[in-house]
């Protein structure tokens, strides 16, 4: 999937000589969680909205080159690696440099995401299935043959949590009868953790739950 249409060039780094309320006028014309700096001409890193409104106006960036954040992605890196720098940045705006670290734009975050929603784990129509097992009992081979067993075509799979040395999965299948499957996962000992309405095994329970109560007030 080509990122590289989506780099945008309408904002230059600003250079540590800058006063700070140039910078802050700056954040207040933009809506941007950051803007990127330069030293010497050369990328530097990223100042952030939250730290710029907290310093002195009269002051430099240069001043305050300790608070400048120093992530960016390169211009071939792949879509999700992309989106992993701006969930790990927290950032709404992403640097891009190339093969020789020369400062050629910037991505939105928001045309990233849209890159994702038009994936077909997102926009194709289908059901939705999580899955949780051991860290160490999971598998993804197991996971896809469990639903192909089952006649149906993954669009998608991906770890969605990991917590106390278990594991959940989410998984897209393109087809909305998922009893057979549900019920496949739970013969492999995989706990299903999302609701279906056609799942027959919660039914039973749920019909046996109701028998036991009215045998236990009668």
């Amino acid at each position: 999937m080509n990122t590289t249409q989506y780099i945008i060039n309408d904002i230059l780094p600003f250079d540590l000589k800058t006063h700070m309320r140039e910078i802050q006028a700056a954040f207040s014309q933009l809506t941007y969680s950051h803007i990127p700096v330069k030293k010497n001409g050369r990328f530097l890193g990223c100042i952030s909205e939250t730290d710029a409104h907290c310093f002195e106006g009269k002051k430099t960036l240069g001043d305050y080159e300790y608070a400048i954040e120093p992530f960016y992605v390169r211009e071939q890196t792949n879509w999700l690696d992309i989106l992993e720098a701006f969930a790990l940045k927290s950032s709404n705006i992403m640097p891009v440099l190339n093969a020789t670290n020369d400062y050629i734009g910037y991505y939105e975050l928001s045309d990233i995401m849209n890159l994702f929603n038009n994936t077909p784990f997102l926009n194709e129509a289908g059901g939705i299935i999580v899955v949780e097992k051991g860290l160490r009992d999971y598998s993804f081979s197991e996971i896809c043959q469990i639903v192909e067993s089952n006649d149906a075509k993954i669009l998608g799979v991906f770890i969605s949590k990991i917590e106390d040395d278990m594991v959940q999965a989410t998984i897209k299948i393109g087809h909305t009868g998922m009893n057979s499957i549900v019920q496949t996962f739970r013969r492999y000992s995989y706990n299903v953790v999302s609701s279906h309405e056609e799942d027959k095994w919660l039914e039973d329970l749920k019909d046996r739950s109701n028998y036991l109560d009215k045998y236990l007030n009668m």
